[in-house]
């Protein structure tokens, strides 16, 4: 989960990001709580990064607090506004477990799925761009 050398992070509380020139938001989770508060501002800083663009995003997953019942809805509301689909990246098969696992109940607002490798990633967020 180390970004590509020569490329320099925009950092957020809640991870921190690069905007690669095809088009691909790339975040690294931190372990920290998710809130409304902080969900929030890392809306406003995905809008900042990409110019108000919705986006295909890779995100690296972190073991993190779950966050409350109404973190969980505002997020969930949130992520069509500023993402065109999600790819996951989760080592070992927890993160994909959990997060198959919260979306088997409520289907998730945005196109998303759990990869293993970054590559099988990108090539499916193509069809994003």
């Amino acid at each position: 989960m180390i970004p590509p050398d020569g490329i320099t992070l925009i950092k957020g509380e809640i991870a921190d990001y690069y905007y690669s020139p095809e088009g691909i938001l790339y975040s690294y989770s931190k372990p920290v709580k998710r809130t409304v508060e902080n969900i929030s501002n890392n809306i406003a800083l995905v809008k900042k990064i990409t110019g108000g663009k919705k986006v295909p995003l890779i995100i690296y997953l972190t073991n993190s607090p779950m966050p409350d019942k109404e973190t969980r809805k505002f997020s969930a509301e949130q992520l069509p506004n500023v993402y065109a689909a999600m790819a996951m990246i989760s080592k070992g098969g927890l993160g994909k477990f959990i997060m198959d696992l919260l979306f088997k109940f409520k289907p998730p607002t945005i196109p998303m799925k759990t990869f293993a490798v970054e590559k099988d990633a990108v090539e499916w967020l193509k069809q994003f761009l």
